[in-house]
């Protein structure tokens, strides 16, 4: 018996790993608490879930002394990376963690004063940014084979979204009150760093989520209600109807091509027990776990 579980949990998690179109578009990871699990969409409704993969910072054990583990609860982010086969997970607790979902090993660890958002970027480094605290309102980027120290440092108040645009080959910011944009410089050297070429000031409030959507288009929250879609060519916002009049929204995920939308909704303070999804329209409900952000295979 033991042999076939494992065995189907094998299988499942080859399934995420393959990153085929009919099985990736139904996968969204999930976290808070001191907890990630990817969960099939469309195969769940309401508690029956199925949960293709579960995770807790308690299986750092071993591989991370027991202060940096604590440093990764609460989990806050939990973004697909490196064609789906691994998750870039942040915590306010002050760390970021770069884990392979097959072994579930960690592969790079880093102090991140209230880290909210993280984005791999070429060659290897990860950029994250920090919210409000006293060593945080910053954006960071790490060597993942120097995880010690940033090697570049920049003022960013409240920071909460990071995403890498591969056609642009920029990397964008999202904070209290703007988008910014930097380019990479020197980044094939031994001194890279970063330069903020542009900035758009937020049509809203508080700015909370920013996530991709193809290669001209992200999606925005904040405090306001509504969700807006951002323009990169045009620098210019316009409302996301779908989405045009929901409070609360912590985190968004869309796919154009699919029309498929995910998303969860502050309605506890600032988690929920819930996650929802538009084209199909349905939810998942898990009362053990304060979630705060869903993310999806991009």
């Amino acid at each position: 018996m033991r042999q076939l579980l494992a065995g189907a949990l094998s299988a499942a998690v080859a399934a995420v790993l393959a990153g085929c179109a009919a099985t990736r578009a139904d996968q969204v990871a999930l976290c808070g608490d001191e907890r990630v699990m990817i969960v099939d969409m469309v195969r769940s409704s309401d508690t029956a879930l199925h949960v293709i993969w579960d995770w807790t910072t308690a299986e750092l054990a071993g591989q991370l002394p027991e202060g940096k583990i604590r440093q990764l609860r609460p989990t806050d982010e939990c973004k697909f990376v490196c064609r789906n086969r691994k998750l870039l997970i942040t915590s306010s607790g002050n760390a970021v963690l770069l884990l392979d979902i097959a072994t579930k090993r960690a592969e790079f660890f880093a102090n991140a004063p209230m880290a909210h958002s993280a984005e791999m970027l070429p060659g290897g480094r990860v950029a994250v940014a920090l919210s409000t605290t006293k060593k945080g309102n910053a954006l960071e980027v790490f060597d993942t084979g120097r995880p010690d120290k940033p090697f570049f440092r920049d003022t960013l108040y409240s920071g909460h979204g990071v995403v890498w645009n591969k056609r642009h080959k920029r990397l964008y910011t999202l904070n209290y009150n703007e988008i910014r944009e930097y380019k990479l410089l020197d980044w094939h050297s031994s001194h890279p760093s970063l330069r903020c070429t542009r900035r758009w000031p937020l049509p809203l409030t508080g700015g909370h989520d920013l996530s991709y959507v193809d290669k001209d288009r992200m999606l925005v929250t904040g405090e306001d209600k509504g969700v807006r879609i951002f323009h990169i060519d045009t620098g210019t916002f316009e409302p996301f109807l779908p989405l045009a009049d929901m409070p609360d929204v912590k985190s968004v995920n869309y796919a154009p091509r699919s029309g498929r939308i995910v998303y969860t909704v502050a309605e506890e303070s600032w988690w929920t027990h819930h996650v929802y999804s538009k084209s199909p329209d349905r939810f998942i409900t898990i009362p053990s776990l304060n979630i705060y952000k869903a993310r999806t295979p991009r």
